[in-house]
């Protein structure tokens, strides 16, 4: 069973350790995309054209499942990406505003800031947070410092967006996918108290639960494959500085 994670950056790596710990034998293949880095600022027609030719790319060399673990790229190009490749299953990320807000009164989405600054986050606060007041925190230069894996400017970050959280908040949401790389220090800038709410391994289940749905032949074996910018790679040294990085180059099963 193979899975394809297509991200212009390191934000599929959360995801798929999750995959990789709830099922060893699944073959991953990353899709990155380091020369066109970060989507985000890219042009909407410019981003799902790149999304579609990298999912259908996917799917010829294999994949049995896409998976677009990058908020990005769902709000551009999930629905795109799901004509394109017709019965294959797709999925794509949302940021878990409507589980934070169920349960606190008081809430704070980190984000990049072109997405704290989006029509998309404004329609998710308004459809999902009900009566729970929200704070939107831009991490200026944090998904950067992450794919570059400059612990000191990830450090200046997370330190920055802690100083403008409100005291108050009761729960911060992840609204990059590039966040969970970094969760512990960014619970470490926080009172205790916060509970911190991301969407990987919500997607990693999801992911799982369509594959169950797929009659597939043939298993995996637990294998890794990168592609960069659609040049066979390897995972980016930068990605070695995360737990989640590291755990991908372990044995299957270890």
């Amino acid at each position: 069973m193979n899975v394809a994670l297509i991200d212009s950056g390191l934000g599929s790596l959360p995801t798929a350790a999750h995959l990789r710990r709830l099922r060893p034998g699944l073959d991953l293949h990353l899709y990155l995309d380091p020369d066109n880095a970060p989507w985000g600022p890219k042009p909407a027609q410019w981003t799902l054209a790149r999304v579609v030719e990298t999912a259908v790319r996917a799917v010829e060399e294999g994949a049995d499942v896409v998976v677009l673990p990058c908020n990005t790229a769902s709000v551009i190009a999930l629905d795109g990406t799901r004509a394109a490749l017709g019965s294959v299953p797709v999925i794509g990320t949302v940021p878990a505003v409507k589980p934070a807000a169920r349960d606190h009164d008081s809430i704070a989405i980190w984000a990049t800031a072109a997405t704290t600054a989006s029509a998309y986050q404004a329609r998710l606060v308004q459809e999902f947070a009900g009566s729970a007041s929200v704070a939107a925190i831009a991490c200026h230069g944090l998904a950067d410092a992450i794919d570059r894996g400059d612990l000191d400017a990830i450090s200046a970050s997370i330190a920055s967006a802690a100083e403008r959280t409100p005291d108050d908040v009761q729960a911060i949401v992840l609204g990059c996918t590039h966040y969970p790389l970094v969760a512990d220090q960014i619970m470490a800038s926080l009172d205790p108290s916060v509970r911190m709410f991301d969407s990987a391994e919500a997607v990693a289940a999801q992911t799982l639960r369509r594959l169950d749905e797929v009659d597939i032949q043939h298993e995996g074996s637990g294998s890794l494959s990168v592609t960069l910018s659609g040049r066979a790679g390897t995972l980016p040294e930068s990605a070695l500085r995360f737990a989640a990085g590291r755990a991908l180059l372990a044995p299957a099963g270890i």
